[in-house]
């Protein structure tokens, strides 16, 4: 819930999480937005975070602190998340509040936030650049830069030779939507690519291909298709699903594939396992051992990509680099290589520059500076 409030926030949009929520009375929660957005209340916190040795003050409240009851360990855990996204709001919107830190180095900077861009690629081989703000129409089939729509049109089995394949690829730095022929709508992620049928066959399973990347997929219920289900192939696995939202993220230079539940039910099949998810877990297929881990998690960190924000649940430095060079399409190098296990919490906007994503690490204590030159990032 933090995270969707904080993200809301950021956006300057009217945070319906919170106003949702039923562990703050009204009160509470005018109050929150105002300390979250009033610039003296900003300004006496971020002066205090300053003034914060988190690790002797942490060893002192452990040293003196009771343990709570059982029943209230949500109540502190609740607490404790908002606190932290809180805390990370403050930096980020009000990053200007606090100059005391390390000069960083830009020699040439040529990033810029990833947009709308893929290569359709036909039957024929022919390739297609779509770009934002420029609109596609061909035979059953459109785009305005941002989605790609194929009509809905559906083929008898006896026509089924006649089925032809598109593959949607997004480069690094980029992201693009996709309604397929039957209403299906995915979202995917820089450096993926997506293999689909144009139409699919009548009362036949509905089969895609994510060769590699990220995607988010809102299937088109079964029972619109005569109970066709629909099943998305990938690396060392398949997802079948009969009308659901889930996402799967599967880079080819990664030995781990992600598959969360948002909604309905999906079955992840791997060689010879097979396990079921619901709504708030997430599979992890190791595909050196062919061994899946099944884990209860907060799904927004794992979808907030498509809706225009990064999510960190304290993923580490490494970790966050690793989605951000693909966002902006960079090289990233650690001069300091115990940086690497730094952890962070927070919401980023993903049209931010990578500067300002740099700057908010650097206040917030997890870098000492950093370097840009040209399309390469060193972080010191």
């Amino acid at each position: 819930m933090s995270k969707q409030i904080a993200s809301s926030l950021l956006k300057d949009e009217k945070p319906n999480a919170l106003e949702t929520s039923e562990l703050f009375s009204d009160e509470d929660k005018d109050d929150i937005v105002n300390r979250l957005t009033n610039e003296s209340e900003i300004a006496s916190r971020l002066h205090l975070k300053t003034n914060i040795d988190s690790k002797a003050d942490w060893n002192k409240i452990q040293s003196n602190i009771a343990v709570p009851k059982k029943t209230y360990y949500w109540q502190y855990a609740a607490a404790a998340i908002f606190i932290g996204f809180c805390t990370t709001l403050y930096v980020i919107k009000n990053s200007s509040l606090n100059n005391n830190v390390n000069e960083s180095v830009i020699v040439n900077n040529q990033i810029v936030p990833g947009n709308s861009k893929a290569i359709l690629t036909l039957e024929t081989g022919e390739e297609l650049e779509l770009v934002e703000d420029v609109k596609f129409i061909a035979e059953n089939v459109q785009s305005d830069g941002e989605n790609i729509i194929y009509n809905n049109v559906s083929v008898s089995e006896v026509n089924s030779e006649k089925i032809a394949y598109n593959f949607l690829t997004i480069p690094r730095g980029g992201q693009f939507q996709i309604t397929l022929s039957d209403g299906t709508h995915v979202w995917l992620n820089s450096d993926s690519k997506l293999k689909y049928p144009i139409q699919f066959i009548e009362g036949e399973t509905r089969v895609v291909e994510l060769l590699y990347g990220e995607a988010y997929f809102d299937v088109s219920s079964s029972t619109l298709h005569k109970g066709s289900r629909f099943e998305v192939i990938n690396k060392a696995q398949s997802v079948e699903v009969l009308g659901t939202e889930f996402n799967i993220k599967a880079y080819s230079n990664e030995t781990t594939i992600y598959t969360t539940l948002v909604e309905g039910k999906v079955k992840v099949r791997s060689q010879e396992k097979t396990k079921n998810l619901v709504p708030n877990q997430q599979s992890k297929l190791n595909t050196e051992t062919d061994v899946i881990h099944i884990n209860q998690i907060d799904v927004y960190n794992e979808i907030a990509w498509k809706d225009g924000v990064f999510s960190f649940d304290d993923k580490s430095l490494k970790e966050i680099m690793i989605v951000l060079s693909r966002w902006y399409d960079i090289d990233v190098n650690f001069e300091d290589k115990s940086l690497e296990t730094e952890r962070f919490v927070g919401v980023l906007k993903k049209n931010y520059s990578i500067e300002k994503i740099l700057a908010i690490f650097q206040k917030a204590n997890i870098i000492n500076g950093f370097e840009i030159n040209n399309k390469s990032v060193i972080i010191k």
